[in-house]
């Protein structure tokens, strides 16, 4: 009988640090697919790495694709828009503030 190995990465993809970079391959994306998503301006990779805050995004993306079932392109025009709603709430957070 053959023995398993159960491989596990995990990330702390918070946006503190907008210099860190992750791996591409410890992520659960095809290469194939980053490739398209580059295309399509969504990832930036540089040397087989995204930044994490964009690691975040590809989270979101892959979420959106898994739960909704839109295709890519809908699933990146969700995501621009939830992007801009949450920016859009921080300006109205700290408005308040002031």
């Amino acid at each position: 009988m053959g023995r398993y190995y159960l491989q596990i990465y995990h990330h702390d993809l918070s946006t503190s640090n907008d210099d860190t970079w992750v791996d591409l391959s410890s992520l659960e994306i095809h290469p194939e697919m980053a490739g398209i998503l580059a295309e399509f301006g969504i990832l930036e990779i540089k040397n087989g790495r995204i930044k994490v805050k964009q690691a975040a995004r590809l989270s979101k993306l892959q979420r959106l694709r898994g739960s909704l079932g839109v295709n890519l392109s809908g699933a990146a025009i969700i995501l621009d828009l939830l992007e801009r709603i949450e920016a859009m709430q921080e300006e109205i957070d700290r408005l308040r503030e002031e």
